[in-house]
């Protein structure tokens, strides 16, 4: 009955603003947490003398999982570290995208076995009960893969969804699963809704077409052949663009962080200086449940001011709230362009206390950092701990370096984090989409 009421809730969500009310409760009851895992240092790990390029809390040390690996996006790992990594392709009307499959028989930190299979590749991923799961820009396959192998039985998978859109800003797709819900992240096509996208005073589209069919967030079901988002119930909406999916398997609630818009000042100048587009909007990170609102295009949040702003496409001024005063802030806010585009839950007892209870989140970066001096605004993976259901507040750096202090951004930055994933014995694995590198993280205490 009460997955009838979540679907039905789904189903009658509107564009309008709304308050979530409904944070920090699980609200899918098929969605079960792993078992506990215990593990431990492994006395042989292999750590590159440089972290492989990145740098790291006291006590933490990085091997090179693997290289050369080509556009590495998320990834999944099975309970015996069998590690699945969707590989983007080239361009967007490129055919090599593909799933790169690795395995640490000695478990030192470096995948001596490594292949390659299918030609599905995108950014979401995600493993369950013998299935992989692959997320295109328009579509997600399923592949038969029984734990302990590395490559599936047939080399052509099943479609579990079709015919997703993958057109303007943000096409790609990320995939969380609980139980038989899969939930898929569809970005928005566009930074504002504007009569033209990106463009100098263009006002907003009231209503905002977009919202029927995208920036959200929908649920299929993790076992259906053919499915079309036309026929699936939206769980959320008002989200521009959230590839930072992870449930909590604390309490089974799907989580989320949020990559805001972008150009207050570049579109509207005489509301927003340089310095406000610099640290507007904040990156929100929210629980999502159903009936969540978010309030894109509309909305942004200003995290100096604690407060849901109205957009200037709609009427802002960088004052005015208006019909975004309904909207509570966000639980947890990561800096402006920080895209995050990864979310994986702490595991295990490998790490320490203190990065044991939270969600770690991988920063691509802002793709607008293209000159010496301006202000750096991701290329890092955080650590947002989390208490009784919830976020604390307090964001902690956890991995930097990733641009290497290179300029112009992006284009010379070596690395772009964008994966993550716990392996079994609670080390973290790293994927960058820029140089094709993994790291596997380890604390090792010295």
């Amino acid at each position: 009955m009460r997955n009838a009421r979540i679907v039905l809730m789904g189903l009658l969500m509107t564009g309008a603003c709304g308050d979530d009310h409904h944070k920090h409760q699980p609200p899918y009851p098929d969605a079960s947490p792993p078992p506990e895992i215990d593990g431990s240092t492994p006395p042989g790990i292999a750590c590159a003398p440089d972290n492989g390029g990145i740098r790291l809390p006291a006590g933490f040390c990085a091997t090179v999982f693997a290289d050369g690996a080509g556009r590495a996006r998320q990834i999944a790992v099975t309970p015996t570290g069998r590690v699945f990594v969707a590989i983007e392709p080239t361009s967007a009307t490129a055919y090599d995208g593909h799933v790169l499959a690795l395995f640490d028989a000695d478990n030192d930190g470096v995948a001596e076995q490594r292949t390659t299979f299918g030609n599905v590749g995108g950014t979401g991923i995600a493993w369950q009960d013998g299935q992989l799961f692959v997320a295109a820009n328009d579509r997600i396959v399923r592949f038969a893969m029984p734990d302990g192998t590395l490559s599936p039985p047939s080399a052509t998978p099943e479609v579990a969804v079709i015919g997703l859109p993958a057109t303007g800003d943000n096409p790609a797709k990320a995939i969380a699963i609980a139980g038989s819900a899969m939930f898929v992240n569809i970005g928005s096509a566009s930074n504002a809704c504007q009569l033209v996208n990106r463009q100098l005073r263009s006002p907003g589209k009231d209503p905002c077409p977009e919202l029927a069919t995208r920036a959200g967030v929908w649920r299929f079901d993790a076992k259906g052949k053919d499915q079309k988002e036309c026929c699936s119930p939206r769980i959320a909406t008002g989200m521009r663009d959230q590839n930072a999916l992870a449930i909590d398997p604390g309490t089974g609630t799907l989580w989320a962080a949020i990559n805001e818009r972008d150009e207050l000042h570049d579109d509207w100048p005489s509301q927003f200086t340089e310095a406000q587009d610099k640290r507007l909007p904040a990156e929100e990170v929210v629980a999502v449940t159903p009936g969540t609102n978010r309030g894109w295009p509309y909305c942004y949040y200003d995290n100096g001011a604690h407060q849901m702003k109205l957009a200037p496409e709609y009427g802002g001024d960088s004052v005015i709230q208006g019909r975004c005063a309904s909207i509570a802030p966000p639980p947890a806010a990561l800096a402006a362009h920080a895209a995050p585009l990864s979310m994986a839950f702490a595991a295990g007892t490998q790490f320490p206390v203190a990065f044991r209870s939270g969600a770690f989140i991988a920063n691509h970066g802002s793709r607008f950092d293209a000159t010496s001096g301006s202000e750096l605004h991701g290329y890092d993976v955080e650590f947002l701990p989390f208490a009784n259901g919830g976020p604390t507040g307090e964001i902690r750096v956890f991995a930097t370096g990733f641009d290497a202090g290179l300029r112009p951004l992006p284009d010379a930055a070596p690395h772009r984090p964008v994966g993550l994933a716990m392996m079994p014995d609670g080390s973290l694995l790293i994927s960058d989409d820029q140089g094709g590198r993994i790291w596997r993280v380890f604390f090792t205490g010295k």
